[in-house]
């Protein structure tokens, strides 16, 4: 079963850059060729929902936050923003968490 939003793969590209994980590395940690990894992330194919739980327990989120966070950029793109918007609401994201981390 694969995860039909039109930039999922661009979501996941920017949570793993923002995470600091090179594709190469990245695509080992989800199982996956690095090539099918770049598919994904360039929204030529979407993930599974297997493959998507794997992203989000890498990067220690819910699932559910990752496909919030491709709805918004949806919502945002037909609305005529930017992906800034999106990426300062990740980055507040990313801060709260390693706040509670720490």
């Amino acid at each position: 079963m694969a995860i039909f939003m039109e930039n999922i793969g661009a979501i996941l590209k920017q949570l793993r850059t923002i995470y600091g994980d090179t594709a190469k590395d990245f695509s080992q940690r989800l199982l996956i060729s690095p090539s099918y990894l770049s598919e994904i992330e360039n929204d030529k194919k979407q993930p599974s929902l297997e493959i998507l739980e794997r992203y989000a327990h890498i990067l220690d989120m819910k699932p559910s936050t990752v496909l919030l966070l491709a709805e918004k950029e949806d919502d945002l793109k037909k609305k005529g923003k930017t992906t800034k918007v999106i990426r300062k609401l990740m980055l507040k994201w990313v801060s709260t968490m390693s706040e509670k981390e720490g």
